[in-house]
Parts: C-alpha cells; structure tokens; sequence
C-alpha cells in the first residue's frame, strides 16, 4: 500500500500545483474544458491574452504525468486497499478500472488541446465535441471512483 499512497499524494501534489499555476486563467480551464462547439472554445480564447494561452500549453505535459500518476494510484488502491477485501473480485475489478479509465479520457482531452489550442481550426467542430465529451467522461469516472471509495468507507 506504501505505493498506492505514495502515488496518490504525489498526484494530489502535482494537482494542487497544476491549479496554482492556472489560477489566474480567466475563464478558468473548466470553461475550456467543457467548450462543446468551436464557438464556445474560441470565446474562451477570446479572453485569454498570448501569455495566457502560452500558461495553458505549458501545463499540459504536467498534466499528462499528473493523470499517470492517479491512474496508478486507483490501480493499485482498489486492488490492495484492505477498503475493498470484501468486495466481490469484480467490483475490486470495476474500481481498479475507474481510474485508469478516466486517465485514457483525460489525455485524449489534453491532447485534443495541445493540437486544438496550436492554431485555429474552428471548422472540425465534432473535435472540439469530442474534447469536452472526453472532459465530461473523465470527471464523470473521477466521481465515480470518489463515490466508490466513501461508500466502501461507509460500509466499513
């Protein structure tokens, strides 16, 4: 479990800093993230200046170890967590997945994002669709694997 918990605080870590260093974006990244239409991304852009923008991009590759990091962090929690002993081996298997699974959503988000923020493209809007679809299945999963491990706490 040393691991697990070692992984867990890192990307708790790694999170904190990441929302620091966008703090100051305005819209916020949630805006950006949930931006369905081409419409919607580029009035987000509208309001970031060069820098902003520039802020943005650095983020990204922090981004993707930070989901690595969670992603193996719900691996190795729900697998040998002592939370989820009682659990039938197919809900340890379905917690052990919601994590990585949101990890897979979370970088085909980020890199919709490196591409879509590299210059304008705003006539394929079904991949700017598919970057905020992504987002909503990520925190979705990020929700569920939350809900999982209060209920298993619950149960305890």
């Amino acid at each position: 479990m040393r691991a697990a918990w070692g992984l867990g605080a890192s990307a708790l870590a790694l999170f904190g800093a990441i929302v620091l260093y966008l703090a100051p974006l305005e819209p916020g990244v949630l805006q950006l993230q949930f931006a369905l239409t081409p419409r919607a991304f580029g009035a987000v852009m509208h309001f970031w200046s060069p820098q902003d923008l520039a802020r943005y991009r650095a983020h990204l590759p922090w981004d993707f170890l930070l989901l690595m990091l969670y992603a193996a962090f719900g691996w190795l929690f729900a697998r040998r967590s002592p939370l989820f002993a009682h659990s039938t081996p197919a809900a340890r298997a379905a917690a052990a997945w919601l994590l990585p699974a949101a990890a897979i959503f979370d970088a085909a988000e980020n890199a919709l994002h490196l591409w879509l923020t590299a210059a304008p493209r705003f006539d394929l809007a079904p991949l700017y669709a598919l970057s905020a679809l992504s987002a909503a299945a990520k925190w979705a999963l990020l929700i569920a694997f939350s809900i999982v491990v209060l209920r298993a706490l619950a149960r305890r």
